[in-house]
């Protein structure tokens, strides 16, 4: 192996992600305060927590898609910030929000994606191809991306994310609009994808999708990381959605309220 191939690979011994004291401050606004956060290479990471928990931001940081204020972070043991070039070759990303080409074809955007990659031409098309034809956007690939529906979107950018075969996926909401047929094909591409070695790390409201897929789990509230671990463990025996609601310390619903309600209607 030559040494630009070796600078582009993955650190051995390293976490898939590791950031230490990494913050973000958005006005009066603190979005994430000093989080430090180790994610398993070949893990299956769900980032949970409330609107508003740091999560997107965190992500964001970590792809290098936002500068922290304060703090490092680490892709397969490279920092995002001092060695970016490796760190896009190491990840791949769906951000929120999406950011595509709206005037290119979904099937334009992969090719114009595997080649600025460097990977081969013919590669690009069979990958493309294969891609499009499980996240059944074959029939409208030559169609203008601006004219998608948010889930065709939302599976072009995980096709685009998955083109490279990176070390490292980070996805943001990444089932948010795409229908049950297509999530189950996702789901199988992810399984596949880290059972051969890959990390992903994916944000999510869905507790029973990160109960089914996730075998790590990071929970945050307030910018703050409240949680971090083996899925069972933080389960503790009981449902990830009561771990969740009492780490977070949601309250419980006043009986009181909303008594109108209750009412039928005149």
């Amino acid at each position: 192996m030559g040494q630009t191939e070796a600078v582009n690979q993955p650190v051995p011994g390293w976490p898939a992600i590791v950031a230490r004291g990494l913050s973000k401050q958005f006005g009066s606004h603190m979005a994430v305060k000093s989080l430090d956060l180790d994610i398993p290479a070949g893990s299956f990471c769900g980032l949970l927590g409330p609107n508003g928990s740091g999560k997107t931001t965190t992500l964001r940081m970590t792809a290098g898609l936002l500068r922290p204020d304060a703090g490092q972070v680490w892709v397969a043991g490279h920092e995002t910030w001092t060695d970016p070039v490796t760190v896009r070759k190491l990840l791949g990303v769906v951000p929120d929000p999406l950011n595509l080409f709206d005037r290119l074809s979904a099937r334009e955007l992969l090719q114009h994606l595997g080649e600025l990659r460097g990977i081969d031409r013919a590669e690009v098309t069979s990958r493309s191809e294969e891609l499009l034809t499980v996240m059944d956007l074959t029939d409208s690939a030559d169609e203008q991306i601006g004219g998608y529906s948010h889930g065709m979107r939302k599976k072009t950018a995980i096709a685009a994310a998955l083109l490279h075969r990176p070390a490292v996926l980070l996805l943001d909401e990444p089932f948010e609009g795409v229908d049950p047929v297509s999530a189950v094909a996702v789901r199988t591409m992810l399984d596949r994808y880290r059972a051969a070695g890959g990390t992903v790390v994916f944000s999510s409201h869905a507790m029973d999708l990160v109960d089914r897929m996730c075998d790590f789990v990071a929970v945050m509230a307030k910018g703050e990381l409240l949680a971090v671990g083996p899925i069972e463990e933080l389960r503790g025996g009981g449902r990830l959605e009561d771990a969740f609601i009492s780490m977070i310390g949601a309250s419980p619903v006043d009986p009181a309220s909303l008594s109108w309600l209750d009412n039928s209607a005149p």
